[in-house]
């Protein structure tokens, strides 16, 4: 679908005036570095931005030159690079230039024989960089985009005798884990530093863990079965105190995983109750995960290992025949960067410093709001880098979970093999829905099945792909995820259900919008930013808004910045009513915890408040936007 048109950002004049005090430095700057002409191809016609000394200089060559440039112009988070397609001698060097008022990166698609980007450069908003290791490239054409805005991509075309450097091809080196299953009605996780194992080669990685593996243990109950599940803090000194949120679920305020109060310190634990029920029924079957949410720490603490998935499952149901036990596979999709030494980087070492405090915070330097991404280099599914499955040629169900915390997937199939969507994290959906790309941003889930018939001695490798620039999807990530090596057919009892037993969708629903969310950017350069919901940052003691128990209530979302948001409400499961004006696409309309919320757009959404009272959350699940100010607290009252 076509995005809506993006809107501009509030609170932002801070940094367009320090973009306008350093642009003159900038174009000096540009010109010594360059000292002629750049000379790019756009849209299939030739575009010279003359970066020259003066209006004397002479004409831009049409034909490949040594030095080449890429042009980030104003507005480039929504226009994208001004030069997409670039060209270069080999041997030759490029220099990026950024008069927009964001961080940018120019970032290798391909990776190279050490498994990295074969480039990677941070441009700060007004200033300018040499891309490294381009003249190290192999001749040929090299995709390149934007870590922080993914939306942005372009070439690199390497012409002439390049360097020996080529394009990395994915290999798949070691065997997909399934984390071990939890059953249990007490289940004890102890979170502890353990050396993992993330890649096919060298030393295990250090994570921080539940019960000593990354993901942690996957928590597997029926709904209704009530489960208590104890933390318990053996991290290292210094990580401070945590609080473990089980996402998705509907549980009690004090259960809920909260950010600065019922904090699990070192040394002690805590139990939570999930009573797995809603309005006194059985809660429907569901995908959750579990994951840290203690605030300011919320980033760094997930980066570090401590996340795990719960799945809630439906008793049999007559005529219903999913995909089962090994072919019911929970996939993880993460992403982490690492060292030489498989060590995971620490990208929050230096950090944004924060300002004020509680209702009144904000964060200086080079890395504040919004130049704050935690983004790997490396995709993780199921903690392993580039894992294989071995699958029959039968039906698997596949539970799909984004836990990155910033990056989207647009999940597709090699060959076009198909996916046939029958729910959402939060249960199955009135129809399946058959897609050959499933979008998921940060903390979105869907299941969804696939038929391996026919594809006996294929090796189907699940990737990402950006969608079409300009189309919803084209800020995803690229990169190959996993592979799938289907072996014999095998008996299969399962079919493909074309309706399903979807839970109950709130109804009716008033027409009266109760509350409007509002996400955006706030603050300046002097007193500094922070990502806001109704132009505030976030206090744990106040309250934003204020519902009765037993009500149903309609609010709105809207995105005034000029970046993607993924809204994530606590305490209830949520019917999507209505996206910029229109009935929700087919896979939007089951229940739903996390929507995807572009700029400019708008979506409304409503529930019915049942059985628990007390503070609840709503954020921004993209962590340092959430870290940074973008949370806003609501209460259930009695």
């Amino acid at each position: 679908m076509s995005r809506p048109p993006r809107k501009r950002v509030c609170g932002q004049s801070g940094r367009d005036g320090r973009l306008d005090r350093v642009r003159g430095t900038l174009e000096t700057k540009v010109r010594a570095a360059v000292a002629a002409a750049a000379v790019v191809m756009c849209a299939g016609a030739v575009v010279a931005y003359d970066v020259g000394p003066g209006p004397d200089a002479g004409p831009a060559f049409a034909e490949p030159v040594r030095n080449a440039t890429v042009v980030i112009d104003q507005g480039g988070v929504r226009k994208g690079y001004a030069t997409p397609q670039v060209s270069v001698s080999g041997g030759g060097t490029v220099t990026v230039v950024n008069l927009d008022s964001f961080d940018h990166t120019v970032t290798s698609v391909a990776k190279g024989p050490d498994g990295l980007p074969a480039f990677d450069v941070l441009v700060r908003a007004g200033t300018s960089e040499t891309v490294p290791g381009v003249d190290l490239l192999a001749a040929g054409a090299w995709d390149f985009y934007c870590k922080f805005h993914p939306n942005m991509r372009g070439t690199l075309t390497v012409e002439g005798t390049g360097g020996g450097v080529e394009p990395g091809r994915p290999t798949f080196d070691q065997p997909l884990v399934v984390p071990r299953t939890e059953r249990g009605a007490d289940v004890r996780l102890v979170m502890r530093r353990s050396m993992v194992r993330t890649r096919a080669d060298g030393p295990r990685t250090a994570m921080w863990t539940y019960d000593g593996t990354y993901p942690g243990p996957t928590i597997r109950r029926r709904g209704g079965q009530g489960t208590e599940v104890t933390v318990v803090n053996r991290l290292p000194r210094g990580a401070g105190s945590m609080s473990t949120h089980l996402h998705g679920d509907h549980h009690a305020s004090r259960d809920d995983g909260q950010p600065t109060s019922y904090l699990i310190r070192r040394g002690a634990s805590r139990t939570y109750d999930y009573p797995l029920t809603v309005a006194g029924k059985p809660e429907p079957g569901s995908f959750f995960w579990y994951h840290d949410h203690r605030m300011d720490r919320t980033a760094r603490n997930n980066w570090r290992g401590l996340q795990g998935m719960f799945i809630v499952t439906d008793p049999p149901r007559r005529g219903l025949h999913l995909p089962s036990g090994a072919r019911d596979v929970p996939l993880m999709i993460s992403e982490r960067s690492f060292g030489p030494d498989n060590q995971l980087t620490n990208p929050f070492a230096h950090g944004p410093r924060m300002v004020g405090h509680h209702g009144s915070m904000a964060w200086t330097g080079p890395h504040a709001p919004p130049d704050d991404a935690t983004i790997g280099d490396t995709v993780l599914v199921n903690g392993r880098e580039a894992p294989y499955l071995r699958v029959s040629a039968t039906r698997y169900r596949l539970r799909l979970l984004n836990s990155s915390p910033f990056s989207s997937y647009n999940l597709t199939l090699s060959g076009g093999r198909p996916f046939l969507q029958i729910g959402t994290g939060s249960g199955l959906l009135p129809r399946a829905v058959v897609r050959t790309h499933v979008l998921l941003g940060p903390a979105q889930r869907a299941d969804v099945l696939v038929d391996f018939h026919g594809a006996t001695g294929e090796e189907l490798v699940l990737s990402s792909e950006p969608a079409t620039p300009g189309t919803t999807g084209d800020d995803a990530r690229s990169a190959p995820v996993m592979e799938f090596r289907v072996g014999e057919p095998a008996r299969d009892t399962s079919r493909l259900p074309a309706r399903l037993p979807s839970p109950e969708l709130v109804s009716p629903v008033p027409r009266k919008i109760a509350k409007t969310w509002t996400f955006g950017l706030s603050g300046d350069d002097h007193h500094g930013s922070f990502w806001s919901i109704d132009g505030q940052a976030f206090d744990p003691d106040r309250v934003d808004h204020r519902v009765r128990l037993g009500t149903v209530e309609r609010w709105r979302f809207r995105n005034t910045s000029d970046v993607t948001h993924y809204v994530h409400v606590h305490a209830e499961q949520w019917r999507t009513l209505r996206r910029d004006g229109a009935a929700p696409p087919p896979w939007e309309q089951g229940l739903e915890d996390t929507w995807r919320l572009e700029p400019g757009e708008e979506v409304e959404v409503a529930a019915r408040f049942t059985d628990h009272t007390g503070p609840f959350m709503i954020h921004c699940h993209m962590l340092d936007h959430e870290d940074h100010g973008m949370m806003a607290r609501f209460d259930v009252l009695p």
